[in-house]
């Protein structure tokens, strides 16, 4: 009886490569909305301990081109650069992006860097015509900038 239980259990990496599976976007995917993008970071950043910034980038119909994870840092912060960005948003030939990272303490709410950070990669964006379309952070949830009108 208990030789089947622990044959039969799950680990937790297969339950991460399973919602992976299920939740990330996929090439030309077209983007529908915020859930779908926390959906996609939560799948990404499951388990990291430590903030982690990813940009998602997006061809012109906001199909999915890819996403990479860009900056990582403490459990409390990572420093962003919108050069780099920036950078590799017009090597990757994106109309648009999204950026996103977790806050390991499950809290969703953007502190004050979150919101400078997310003003000024969009003044960077808007100088290359690739507009920022949203910043979503997960954790216990998810917490969307579009969504809140303040991008």
């Amino acid at each position: 009886m208990v030789d089947d239980y622990l044959m039969n259990r799950v680990s937790d990496e297969d339950l991460r490569k399973a919602y992976s599976a299920r939740f990330s976007m996929k090439m030309g995917e077209v983007l529908t909305g915020s859930q779908q993008v926390a959906d996609h970071l939560q799948a990404m950043l499951a388990g990291r301990t430590r903030e982690t910034v990813v940009v998602i980038f997006l061809d012109a119909r906001n199909a999915f081109i890819g996403s990479e994870i860009c900056f990582e840092g403490t459990v409390t912060q990572a420093v962003i650069f919108p050069r780099e960005i920036v950078k590799v948003a017009l090597l990757k030939n994106a109309a648009s992006l999204i950026l996103g990272h977790n806050h390991p303490s499950g809290q969703t709410r953007p502190s004050t860097d979150d919101q400078e950070i997310t003003r000024k990669l969009k003044r960077a964006c808007e100088l290359v015509d690739i507009p920022l379309l949203d910043h979503v952070i997960v954790g216990d949830g998810y917490f969307s900038f579009a969504d809140q009108n303040i991008l």
